[in-house]
């Protein structure tokens, strides 16, 4: 479980593809408090580490979460928005993030607000994933509240401390974002689904 509130970046030094997995090599500031076996969230993907070389650790995306994500687009170089699991009994800052992304999206829009930015991302509709005004969405694992909330479409109001600390600062329009929904949105629309 995540909040969406990022603590760092990560940067991609390599990527190794065996059959259809990928085994990503991150580099990043928190590499020394990771340990094997732990979660991390990864542009809002949550991946398991499975090796750790000094300042470098190494997940494995499987076909699953390439096809959902846009974790196959990653190259080297790239910056990764990285959280740890949240500590029960911490402050709750951002959502509940599971880490699980329920599909992708595309950067339709940007526009500089003297001083922040307002992003416009449309996503296939066809998946049924809905997005309410001032509810939460996780993009690139970042929770943020949703603005001029549409049908397959939807805006968030990025301040400059999260343009600046995440990879936001990197997106340009057609960039693919990962989408997860807010999960207590996703069980009520099931329920209510049911009952129809």
């Amino acid at each position: 479980m995540f909040t969406g509130i990022i603590e760092t970046l990560g940067r991609v030094t390599h990527i190794d593809k065996e059959g259809t997995n990928h085994h990503i090599t991150i580099t990043s500031n928190i590499t020394s408090q990771l340990q094997i076996d732990q979660s991390v969230s990864h542009n809002g993907v949550c991946l398991t580490v499975v090796k750790i070389l000094d300042d470098e650790y190494v997940v494995t995306a499987i076909q699953e979460t390439l096809n959902k994500s846009n974790i196959g687009n990653l190259q080297v170089g790239d910056n990764v928005n990285l959280e740890r699991a949240m500590l029960l009994g911490s402050r709750l800052d951002g959502h509940m993030v599971q880490g699980h992304v329920d599909q992708t999206a595309t950067c339709t829009y940007i526009n500089s607000e003297n001083g922040s930015w307002v992003f416009t991302f449309k996503y296939d509709p066809s998946l049924s994933n809905i997005t309410i005004e001032k509810g939460s969405i996780t993009v690139n694992g970042v929770s943020l509240t949703v603005v001029n909330s549409k049908a397959n479409s939807f805006s968030v109001a990025i301040i400059p401390y999260t343009y600046e600390h995440t990879n936001f600062n990197k997106l340009l329009v057609s960039s693919v974002v990962n989408l997860e929904f807010d999960v207590i949105g996703k069980y009520v629309k099931k329920l209510f689904e049911a009952q129809s």
